[in-house]
């Protein structure tokens, strides 16, 4: 019987896809317990051919494909979630690589904790040429997103919660709360995002607990062409566009200025603290999330104007 479904969604990355899934076919949770569903968002590559390989080289696991032809990350999240045959659903992405007992710890946790509706694991940033001294960990944030919260199961801490490449979810749960906004995420590469942060937002608002697990293991593979200066200049500039996006649908756009007025503060005080190669990475962090906050620009031409 299926307990656990796990959802990938991916577009155009099918060498990360294949690496990512050879983690997931290492997982010590028996095959008959689980099963992987990729969510193909209009490759154009040959990811369904090297999908249909991989999956013929191991017929002991439960792995398919399906295809989402609406263009967005939180699509093919949603179709995901539909396709999920189990009820709880962990998401990663095609860009990563899970630690073996990721999919049991997520299991037992759910198992274990029948009131439990979303939880999030540990995510370690791995560079495959380095990590460059320019980055502190501010500016690792948006780039990397890495989190450690100790080593027992506990809640999120105060203004943290899971990255969208290792969380889950009990399924119907998560339905009751809508899903994914699709007018939010990721799109044929651009940069917009927090589909995630806006849904475990809507989770906090209904009274639900968001739960960290430290036996989820995801690392996160940043390419060299992640830490370019043009990069985190798109980056950071469609961080704050997404964050404007936001407050728009919460209705709080005047108090996200205000707070981004105060972070401005906080920036330049831990600037006095640091090397000066890295308090100018972290300036460039804040002016382009600023430019995207203040600026007020449609969805549709946001990756343009960039």
């Amino acid at each position: 019987m299926i307990r656990i479904s796990l959802v990938i969604p991916t577009h155009n990355r099918a060498q990360q896809l294949i690496a990512a899934l050879e983690s997931v076919v290492r997982q010590t949770l028996p095959a008959a317990a689980w099963e992987c569903v990729v969510v193909d968002n209009n490759s154009a590559d040959d990811t369904p051919e090297c999908f249909a390989a991989f999956a013929a080289a191991h017929p002991e696991c439960n792995l398919r494909r399906v295809e989402e032809r609406r263009p967005g990350v939180s699509y093919a999240r949603n179709r995901g979630l539909v396709e999920a045959r189990a009820p709880i659903v962990a998401f990663i992405d095609d860009d990563e690589r899970i630690n073996e007992s990721f999919l049991q710890s997520y299991l037992e946790f759910f198992e274990s904790h029948p009131g439990a509706v979303v939880a999030g694991g540990r995510i370690i940033a791995e560079y495959p040429e380095g990590r460059p001294a320019w980055m502190s960990r501010y500016v690792e944030m948006p780039i990397a997103n890495p989190m450690d919260f100790g080593r027992t199961v506990r809640p999120f801490p105060a203004g943290r919660v899971p990255g969208g490449g290792n969380m889950a979810f009990r399924r119907e749960g998560l339905r009751r709360f809508g899903g994914f906004d699709p007018s939010l995420g990721r799109v044929n590469g651009e940069l917009i995002g927090g589909e995630e942060n806006d849904l475990f937002e809507r989770l906090l608002r209904g009274g639900e607990t968001i739960w960290y697990l430290p036996g989820a293991v995801m690392w996160h593979i940043i390419p060299p062409q992640k830490l370019t200066r043009d990069y985190f200049r798109r980056l950071s500039y469609n961080v704050g566009v997404s964050q404007r996006l936001r407050a728009q649908i919460h209705r709080r756009v005047a108090k996200t200025l205000l707070f981004e007025v105060l972070k401005w503060g906080a920036t330049l005080l831990l600037c006095l603290t640091m090397a000066p190669h890295r308090s100018v990475w972290l300036l460039r962090l804040r002016c382009g999330i600023s430019r995207g906050l203040f600026t007020p620009v449609p969805r549709q031409a946001a990756s343009r104007t960039e």
